[in-house]
């Protein structure tokens, strides 16, 4: 018997779930919001309408839940990456939650008077797709914020691989330009790319100009240490250029050893000496 209600209910659910997407929408959003998301409405009321349909399933196959829980976590997870590629807050995102489960509700309690069905009919419904919206919210939530912080991390690579630009001077000559502060993200990055991008040039030499960098601390010395060694294993000689007055003085009141480092003033400076020892051995 009951059943039966479960069907006559998910069928209903079912043949309802564009009007009910339909009225979430008008719900949530005016008729030029979705507009600034890059997304029509046509297309949120699909997703609207599928994600209603999954409730009217899941009453119309009771008792066989084996796919539900996998459904409604695909669900979640589709549409909270689709909602963060299209830079829609996460809290607007699920605003809509309480108007699905009331619209949800009326369609249901219309047909449960109708049908004249009992209190347990409820009951069962209740404990069936509560803890399902529960887990489609949820699983939308932990889609939404990883791959928010996905996209963080490679915006913020991206910005990284732009601060390490290698520029070509001459053959097997290159000036690595760096400014700002030097963390510890940034020294991992500069290493990598340095060394890749100093094979793939066939350097023979690399400026490393720090006339940008305001601070060198134990640190960011250690870093620079680091590169120059790496570059020498793969034949690469790193002169450091452009230290500025107030960084040379820091570095001696921290007693940085550079006496291993090559250094000279300034770019002009390092070519000149760079092209006297050219024509020395050439």
């Amino acid at each position: 018997m009951m059943n039966n209600e479960l069907q006559i209910l998910g069928e209903k659910l079912s043949e309802k779930k564009y009007q009910i997407a339909q009225r979430v929408h008008e719900k949530r959003f005016n008729k030029t919001r979705s507009s600034k998301y890059s997304v029509t409405d046509k297309e949120i009321i699909e997703i609207r309408a599928n994600f209603v349909g999954l409730f009217g399933e899941v009453l119309i196959q009771y008792p066989d839940l084996k796919t539900a829980d996998e459904a409604f976590l695909r669900w979640g997870k589709e549409v909270g990456e689709k909602s963060c590629s299209l830079g829609i807050p996460l809290d607007e995102s699920l605003k809509g939650t309480t108007y699905y489960r009331t619209y949800i509700w009326e369609v249901l309690g219309e047909e449960m008077q109708k049908h004249d069905m009992s209190l347990a009919t409820s009951l069962k419904v209740a404990s069936l797709l509560d803890p399902l919206l529960d887990q489609a919210v949820y699983a939308f939530s932990s889609a939404y914020v990883k791959f928010h912080h996905e996209t963080l991390k490679k915006a913020q690579r991206a910005f990284l691989e732009l601060s390490v630009p290698v520029v070509p001077i001459t053959k097997g000559i290159a000036a690595l330009p760096l400014i700002g502060n030097i963390d510890t993200e940034r020294a991992r990055l500069l290493m990598e790319e340095v060394l890749q991008k100093s094979s793939k040039m066939r350097l023979s030499h690399l400026l490393i100009d720090l006339s940008g960098v305001l601070i060198v601390d134990t640190m960011v010395a250690d870093q620079i240490f680091k590169i120059e060694k790496a570059l020498s294993l793969i034949g690469v000689e790193a002169i450091l250029i452009g230290i500025r007055p107030e960084v040379a003085q820091t570095m001696v009141n921290l007693g940085i050893d550079i006496s291993e480092l090559k250094i000279k003033s300034n770019l002009e400076q390092a070519l000149k000496d760079l092209q006297c020892s050219i024509t020395m051995f050439s």
